[in-house]
């Protein structure tokens, strides 16, 4: 039998939602994945037996793995086509909401033939979704539970591109919503999160300063009917990130990469990724082969990779210091299943200067056409490096993730792009300028 959390432990008050009445499709229970105890559904984060991390536990489908392939291949062009296998409700498709996801896998040669890749080089692009990242992915499936739990507002702790998510989603949802963010983010973001209409708070300090800020307005009288999407909702936001699993391999035709490249901020999308490849295994989706799964930081903020490098089980936090603001959590929380992970399926954690991350944005524009965030930078950048150090092999295929779109950091580049040459209205100006080609 389930164990209850209360709410004095690791969740504010919130409105009547048992768990019978909950419908949150083949989600069972929620697991601790340090002591394996199981409790009911609910907006809870930690096991209160050993307080680990608690992530969702399924009751996934059986029988014929092809009927569920054709199943999912003839589903919406959004992430809900695997509906059966994320803690959302059957009818998820036809609820408000903004249908992220089916984002492109780019087979990118020209970057391939830059970098020496011989065995098939794809981006994953998520820079198409609603609002230009990954996080709306994540955010869909906890507006799902922040339905189910009767929720009113939404919240989160932000580095930026998470905060415009949840804006969005809410205004589409019909929630109020109110996020943190540090003070000193990317101008862009800070737009992109305000437009939407709802509350935007700035927060003296970095990213953990302002996640410790949201752990106590959780924990009070105030945070009542909040659901926070990466607190008491986490569990069910985390899933979210599975679907860039799913997709990357139906993309590749029901098949598994030998090689990912993910970049890490809490770290929870990279361990998100390989819980999502294990379970198309699991299903019989996809054919069981080793696959190798890499992480990547920008070297301001690199405590997983510093705690790879030197065998090392714990993360230490650091300050952040870099223009990878979206990267920029110094504690990360999944950072210890990180290092397993990479460690247990022999990959790595790579970390590349900031100067690395903007030849790498601009290698990836003049390639592939692709204007990738900081983020994005810092995984192409990874990618060279690991190949040069031997630590990826070129002749596997091998996907790299861009999380977000290059429009949100702009200041990271534009101090080193801009006009090749100012002219006078003139062919003759045009032709001393050297640009008739």
């Amino acid at each position: 039998m389930a164990v209850q959390v209360t709410e004095s432990t690791t969740a504010p008050a919130t409105p009547d939602a048992s768990a019978a009445s909950v419908d949150l499709g083949p989600a069972a229970a929620l697991s601790c994945r340090e002591c394996g105890e199981r409790f009911d559904l609910g907006p809870i984060f930690a096991c209160a037996l050993c307080f680990g991390p608690l992530e969702v536990a399924y009751d996934l489908p059986t029988g014929d793995p092809q009927a569920l392939r054709e199943r999912i291949e003839t589903g919406p062009n959004s992430i809900w086509r695997y509906a059966p296998l994320l803690p959302v409700p059957a009818d998820v498709a036809s609820k408000p909401n903004l249908n992220p996801g089916l984002t492109p896998l780019v087979k990118a040669d020209r970057l391939a033939g830059e970098l020496g890749v011989t065995g098939g080089l794809y981006v994953k692009d998520d820079s198409g979704n609603p609002t230009h990242s990954f996080k709306d992915r994540v955010v869909a499936i906890a507006v799902e539970a922040a339905r189910a739990f009767g929720f009113t507002t939404l919240s989160c702790s932000s580095t930026g591109n998470l905060a415009g998510a949840v804006g969005a989603a809410a205004a589409r949802a019909g929630f109020r919503s109110c996020v943190f963010i540090p003070h000193d983010l990317e101008a862009g973001k800070v737009v992109m999160a305000a437009v939407y209409g709802g509350e935007l708070v700035a927060i003296e300090g970095t990213y953990d300063d302002v996640n410790r800020f949201c752990s106590e307005l959780i924990g009070d009288s105030l945070g009542e009917g909040w659901g926070f999407v990466n607190v008491n909702l986490r569990p069910y936001y985390g899933e979210g990130s599975k679907t860039l699993a799913y997709e990357i391999c139906e993309q590749l035709g029901w098949e598994i990469p030998d090689q990912i490249v993910i970049p890490i901020a809490s770290g929870s999308q990279l361990t998100k990724i390989d819980k999502g490849l294990k379970e198309l295994i699991k299903l019989g989706l996809v054919e069981d082969k080793p696959y190798k799964i890499f992480g990547a930081q920008a070297e301001g903020c690199s405590p997983v990779s510093r705690a790879f490098k030197d065998g090392h089980d714990v993360v230490r936090p650091v300050k952040p210091n870099t223009i990878a603001k979206s990267l920029a959590i110094g504690n990360p929380a999944d950072g210890p299943y990180v290092l397993d992970i990479a460690r247990r399926t022999g990959g790595a954690v790579e970390d590349v200067t900031d100067e690395q991350v903007v030849d790498a944005i601009k290698l990836l524009a003049r390639t592939e056409g692709i204007f990738a965030e900081t983020a994005g930078g810092v995984t192409v950048g990874v990618t060279r490096k690991l190949i040069e150090t031997g630590q990826l092999d070129p002749a596997r295929t091998t996907v790299v993730l861009n999380t977000g779109d290059g429009l949100k950091t702009l200041d990271a580049v534009a101090p080193t792009t801009g006009p090749t040459a100012t002219i006078k209205p003139s062919l003759d100006a045009f032709r001393a300028a050297g640009l008739a080609g």
